[in-house]
């Protein structure tokens, strides 16, 4: 029998799976530079809409200079420091998230702790939307492509924040015996 949608919880570590899939996403589209090429153009690809005058006077420039494929007209340097940078930022969210889930706080300031490796994991997840934002502005792409990263990374942070809202609740006692303590 299944539950009805309204009475679903949701799964212990769903931010967890929620961003590996990010991570993982993200990679396919780096692997793909972010959406301008379908992939790298070959000489054949560039030659097969050519009279076979004009191929064979490309073909012997290709032949004398040793060119083998052909990018796009962005340099590879611009594509690989946001590949970079996409890269450092997914996997700072996800170190982030993995040493607050390693934390069981005992006290306030183990709670505390925590906390701050979430808050440190929506930072990411803010910065990766911006970083998106900055390449949708330079590359020209359809920003419709880039929405399900977006939500995706959207999901992340609503995750972290019901995660840390649960972490509230659970050591709201913590924090009351901090103060308790403080006082004494």
């Amino acid at each position: 029998m299944s539950v009805l949608k309204r009475f679903r919880t949701q799964a212990k570590l769903e931010f967890f799976t929620n961003a590996q899939k990010l991570r993982r996403d993200f990679f396919m589209l780096m692997a793909r530079d972010f959406g301008i090429k379908k992939g790298v153009r070959t000489v054949e690809f560039i030659t097969k809409d050519m009279q076979p005058e004009d191929q064979q006077m490309f073909l012997a420039i290709v032949n004398k200079y040793g060119f083998t494929r052909f990018d796009t007209e962005y340099p590879q340097w611009i594509i690989e420091k946001f590949r970079d940078s996409l890269w450092q930022l997914t996997r700072e969210l996800l170190l982030n998230l993995t040493a607050a889930n390693s934390i069981y706080a005992f006290d306030f300031r183990e709670a505390q702790e925590r906390r701050l490796f979430q808050d440190k994991a929506i930072g990411n997840c803010e910065q990766i939307l911006k970083e998106l934002e900055f390449i949708i502005d330079v590359f020209p792409v359809a920003t419709k492509k880039y929405t399900p990263y977006i939500q995706l990374v959207e999901k992340e942070i609503s995750l972290i924040k019901g995660w840390r809202k649960s972490d509230n609740k659970r050591f709201n006692d913590l924090r009351n015996e901090n103060a308790n303590t403080a006082t004494l």
